[in-house]
C-alpha cells in the first residue's frame, strides 16, 4: 500500500462534471490499494471573482480581509468533491488548511509554512478515508490563529509540504496539461513533453517563469526527497516525474524557512580569460565560444556585462589544465573580433591563472531578497574583493584571489551555518539506469525583467554588499547580477560596473535606491533598461559536454539578436536581448537543440498540445 498526495487545479474541479470525474480518479487510486490526500484549489476561475467583489468595494482591500476572502474559493471545492466521493461509496472528509494543522509564520497573502501537524491526518487515513484538502491556506501560530494564505502556487506548495510531513511515496499534481513541456506551446508550437526532468532543472526553469511548477513546490520536494509527478487530470498517461535527491533527514521544523543555503561549494581549479573592449554586435558571442568548442575546451562561467559605447567585455573562466590552450585559442581568435585586425585597443586578452570560485547553492535563496547581499557582505568583512559575479536561480558565483579561498570558505559556511559540500552529482534515471541526462533539457523566456547598470562602481570590498543590502532591505529581490571585468580608473581609484536584472514591478524602485546609492557612494551613471528580455536555456547535461554556450549563440546569432548580457551557472545559459526579439530567440534556440525533434504521444489529434494554462 503507497501513500500518495494527489493536488488538483482550479480548472480540473472547475464543474460538478468535473468534480465528478476527479472524485472517481481517486476512488480508483484507492481501489488499486493506496491510500489518497487530495489538496484542491478553487473552482475554475472563483478566485478571479472573489478579487474582483473586493475591488467593488475597496481599491485598497487589507490583505488580512484578502486571506480571509480567498480562503473560502477552496472551502466550496473541498466540500463538493468529499460529496463526490461519499456518492460514489468512498468514505472521505474535507478539511481546511487550519482544520489539517498547516502552521505558518503570521504573514498575510505570502505565508511560508514553518511545519505541519500530520495527527489528524494520520487518524483518519487509518481509519479508510480520503482526505481532502484546501490547499492555498493554513493558520498562524500566533495566538490570534489567523487564517493565511500562501500567495501564487499555494496550492501545489500545499500538496508538496503534505507529501514530505507524511512521508508519503508520491505526490501527483494534476493539471490541464499533459505534464511539463520543453518550453511554453503558447510561444512555441513545437514544445514537447519531457518524460522527466531533475528537480535542479525544474528549479531553475520554474523560477524563469514555466508556471505549471511553483518554485516554492519543487524547493520543498528537493529538500525532503518527494517524488514528483506533473500530469492531466482529462487523460491517464504518465505525465512528466520530477527526480529529487534522496533526503538527508531535514527536520519538518521550519519547513519552508530553512536555510536558504545548502552548500558552500569551491573549486580553486580555475583559470579566468577575458577579451575586453570587443565589437558589441551579433555574432562575436558565437565566433569566440564556436572556436572554443572546436578545441574541445569546456568553459565554466560566462560573463558579459552591459555595453559601454560600441564596445563589450566578455569573460570566461575554465579548469587550469586548459589555459595554455584557451590563451593561444584567444591570442590567434582575438584579430578576427576586431573592427580593424590591427587595433589592439580592441579586443585586448588578459589572463590570471591564480582565481578560483566560489559559490553559495541552495533552493531556499529562490524569492528571498538579501541572500546575495548577505554573502558579499560577508566577504567585505575580510577584505576579500570580488573580481567577477555570475548568478542564477539556485546559485550565486563569484570568482576571487585564489589565496583568499580557505578565508572565503570559512566566512561563508559561518554566515549560512552551513558545511562545505561537492557539487551534487547529476541523479540516476527513475529506473535506476545509469544513463545521461540531455544536454539542455528545456528553454524558457521572461519578458517581465529590466536590466540596471551601474557605471564606474568603486571596486572595493564591500561596495557589491551595500548596492544589494539596500535593495534587499527594500524588498527588491534581483535576479542576474554581473559585475564586469574591465577595471576603469576614476580619479585614480579603480571602478568597475555592474549590472542587475530586477521584476519589471520593481524597476522604478530600484532606480530610485541606486541614484541616492550614486550619490552616496560615488559611482557613475545609472541606466536603466525597461525593454529587454531574458532567454535562458537549462540542463544538467551541459556540465559535462562543451560547445552548448556556441550552440545557444550561434543561433542567436543566425537570427541576427544582440546579445546585452550573458550569465551563466552549471547548469544554465542565460542572455538579455532586446524585448522585441525575445519570442524569436526563444524559438532559435528550442530548435537548435533539437527539443522538438520528438513527438509526444501526449499531444491531441493535431499533434499540438493543449493551451498551456496557469491556476494556483
Amino acid at each position: 500500500m503507497a501513500l500518495i498526495v494527489q493536488k488538483y487545479g482550479g480548472t480540473s474541479v472547475g464543474t460538478v462534471e468535473r468534480i465528478q470525474a476527479v472524485a472517481q480518479r481517486i476512488q480508483a487510486t484507492v481501489a488499486a490499494g493506496h491510500q489518497a490526500v487530495v489538496v484542491v484549489s478553487a473552482m475554475g476561475k472563483t478566485t478571479d471573482g472573489l478579487v474582483k467583489l473586493a475591488g467593488e468595494i475597496t481599491s485598497q482591500p487589507s490583505r488580512r480581509e484578502m486571506d480571509m476572502l480567498l480562503s473560502t474559493g477552496e472551502q466550496v471545492s473541498i466540500a463538493l468533491l468529499s460529496m463526490a466521493l461519499q456518492a460514489l461509496g468512498q468514505d472521505a472528509i474535507s478539511l481546511t488548511g487550519a482544520q489539517v494543522g498547516i502552521i505558518t509564520e503570521a504573514e498575510h497573502s505570502r505565508a511560508r509554512i514553518l511545519n505541519i501537524k500530520t495527527d489528524r491526518l494520520e487518524r483518519h487515513l487509518s481509519e479508510g478515508k480520503v482526505i481532502v484538502v484546501a490547499g492555498f491556506q493554513g493558520i498562524s501560530e500566533t495566538v490570534d490563529l489567523e487564517i493565511t494564505t500562501l500567495g501564487r502556487g499555494g496550492s501545489d506548495t500545499s500538496a508538496v509540504a503534505l507529501a514530505a510531513a507524511l512521508h508519503a511515496d508520491l505526490c501527483e499534481i494534476y493539471t490541464d496539461v499533459p505534464g511539463i513541456l520543453t518550453t511554453d506551446p503558447r510561444l512555441v508550437p513545437e514544445a514537447q513533453l519531457m518524460a522527466e526532468i531533475t528537480s535542479d532543472e525544474m528549479l531553475e526553469l520554474a523560477s524563469l517563469g514555466a508556471k505549471v511548477l511553483h518554485p516554492r513546490a519543487v524547493e520543498i520536494a528537493r529538500n525532503y526527497g518527494v517524488t514528483l509527478v506533473v500530469r492531466s487530470s482529462w487523460t491517464d498517461e504518465p505525465g512528466t516525474r520530477v527526480i529529487s535527491p534522496q533526503p538527508h533527514g531535514r527536520p519538518l521544523e521550519g519547513l519552508e524557512l530553512a536555510h536558504p543555503v545548502d552548500a558552500v561549494e569551491f573549486d580553486p581549479d580555475q583559470t579566468k580569460v577575458a577579451f575586453l573592449r570587443i565589437p558589441d554586435r551579433p555574432g562575436i558571442a558565437a565566433h569566440l565560444f564556436g572556436e572554443l568548442a572546436t578545441q574541445n575546451l569546456n568553459v565554466d562561467l560566462i560573463i558579459q556585462s552591459i555595453h559601454e559605447g560600441n564596445t563589450n567585455d566578455i569573460a570566461f573562466t575554465l579548469v587550469k589544465a586548459n589555459l595554455a590552450q584557451a590563451e593561444m585559442v584567444a591570442a590567434a581568435l582575438a584579430p578576427a573580433l576586431r573592427t580593424n585586425p590591427s587595433d589592439t585597443s580592441q579586443a585586448e586578452v588578459m589572463v590570471d591563472g591564480h582565481t578560483a570560485k566560489i559559490s553559495i547553492a541552495g533552493a531556499g535563496m529562490i524569492g528571498r531578497p538579501g541572500v546575495a547581499a548577505k554573502m558579499f557582505s560577508a566577504l567585505a568583512t575580510a577584505g576579500i574583493n570580488i573580481q567577477l559575479i555570475s548568478t542564477s536561480e539556485v546559485k550565486v558565483s563569484c570568482t576571487l584571489d585564489a589565496a583568499a579561498g580557505d578565508r572565503a570558505i570559512a566566512l561563508l559556511c559561518e554566515a549560512f551555518g552551513v558545511t562545505s559540500s561537492p557539487v551534487m552529482p547529476t541523479p540516476l534515471a527513475p529506473d535506476g539506469a545509469d544513463r545521461p541526462t540531455p544536454v539542455v533539457r528545456g528553454a524558457a523566456l521572461d519578458s517581465q525583467q529590466a536590466q540596471v547598470g551601474l557605471r564606474q562602481v568603486p571596486d572595493r570590498p564591500g561596495m557589491a554588499a551595500k548596492i544589494f543590502e539596500r535593495l534587499a532591505s527594500h524588498g527588491v529581490s534581483v535576479d542576474m547580477i554581473i559585475q564586469s571585468q574591465r577595471c576603469h580608473r576614476v580619479k585614480g581609484e579603480p571602478s568597475r560596473d555592474i549590472a542587475f536584472t530586477v521584476a519589471l514591478a520593481d524597476a522604478s524602485t530600484a532606480e530610485n535606491l541606486m541614484q541616492a546609492m550614486a550619490q552616496e557612494l560615488g559611482f557613475g551613471e545609472v541606466v536603466v533598461n525597461r525593454a529587454i528580455a531574458k532567454v535562458s536555456v537549462v540542463g544538467m547535461g551541459m556540465m559535462h559536454y562543451p560547445g552548448v554556450a556556441a550552440r545557444m549563440f550561434q543561433a542567436l546569432s543566425d537570427e541576427h539578436i544582440n546579445l546585452q548580457m550573458i550569465a551563466t551557472s552549471e547548469i544554465k545559459i542565460s542572455c538579455v536581448v532586446a524585448e522585441s526579439e525575445g519570442i524569436r530567440a526563444l524559438q532559435a534556440v528550442h530548435q537548435a537543440f533539437d527539443l522538438a525533434a520528438t513527438r509526444s504521444s501526449h499531444t491531441d489529434s493535431s499533434g499540438q498540445p493543449p493551451e498551456h494554462r496557469v491556476g494556483r
